[in-house]
């Protein structure tokens, strides 16, 4: 085998040896026995409904109502806060989000429903963190309020 022939395929282990690894080891998001690896939803541009929220070591899971998205390129977020649509300024950035003051329809709603927007709505004028696993974008307030949100259907 020549010199050339020989870095071609140094370069080619070298390159290829650590794809086929990271393939093989990916977890995040995949199809359970297709063997395929879904990429994790993006969080702007998804709906999505919220699963749970722990606040004060309680959870609640407020059903099908609730709901947000996030739109980066116009600095917003909105959605449902449980009764009440809402919006607000959102700003993206390094696992952070930025929300703004929202502005709210004023409807009045079942109990439950007024007590998940009231948590909700305490952590607006903050910042959030932010992560997305397995599919599931988990925001972590400052006063403690833990929000799981899943890609609504």
């Amino acid at each position: 085998m020549d010199r050339h022939t020989q870095r071609t395929t140094l370069l080619a282990a070298a390159v290829l040896v650590p794809l086929a690894a990271a393939c093989g080891s990916e977890q995040a998001g995949q199809d359970p026995g297709s063997g395929s690896v879904r990429p994790e939803p993006s969080l702007t541009g998804t709906d999505w409904h919220i699963a749970s929220i722990s606040d004060n070591g309680r959870t609640e899971h407020p059903g099908g109502t609730a709901h947000l998205s996030f739109d980066a390129a116009r600095g917003k977020a909105g959605g449902r806060l449980g009764c009440n649509h809402f919006s607000a300024t959102a700003t993206v950035r390094d696992g952070r989000i930025t929300l703004g003051s929202p502005t709210t329809t004023r409807m009045m709603c079942d109990a439950s429903l007024m007590r998940t927007e009231r948590t909700l709505l305490g952590v607006f004028n903050s910042t959030l963190k932010y992560r997305i696993e397995h599919g599931t974008l988990t925001l972590t307030c400052a006063n403690g309020t833990i929000i799981r949100a899943v890609p609504q259907k």
